[in-house]
């Protein structure tokens, strides 16, 4: 699954999840860097990525347009970057059967805690 993981995440995770996900790049990677949500939208939809965020705005976005891009949001993320890649790591199986399925565009990963 490709994965484009949005500015409010950090960009440390790459390195650590590449082992899970072999195309998982950072905004800042791509050239959008502080980029309009609406920009990084685009470049998703364009280059088969899917988006990784905390950012509610994404929500909105995938709710009134559809997808692609699919989203994958990460619900009040005020987690320390080890939490954060925990969850993710532990939501690889089920993010892959996520991006096989045609019927749903957001998949919500929230702290088990």
């Amino acid at each position: 699954m490709k994965l484009l993981l949005d500015e409010d995440l950090s960009p440390r995770l790459v390195p650590k999840l590449l082992s899970l996900f072999s195309e998982l790049a950072h905004v800042g990677d791509v050239g959008l860097r502080q980029a309009h949500d609406q920009a990084i939208w685009n470049w998703a939809t364009a280059n088969g990525y899917a988006i990784v965020t905390s950012d509610n705005d994404f929500v909105e976005m995938s709710q009134r347009f559809g997808w692609p891009p699919k989203l994958i949001h990460i619900e009040h993320c005020d987690f320390p970057f080890r939490v954060v890649e925990d969850m993710l790591r532990r939501s690889a199986v089920r993010l892959s059967e996520f991006e096989k399925d045609k019927t749903s565009g957001v998949f919500v990963i929230r702290h088990p805690g």
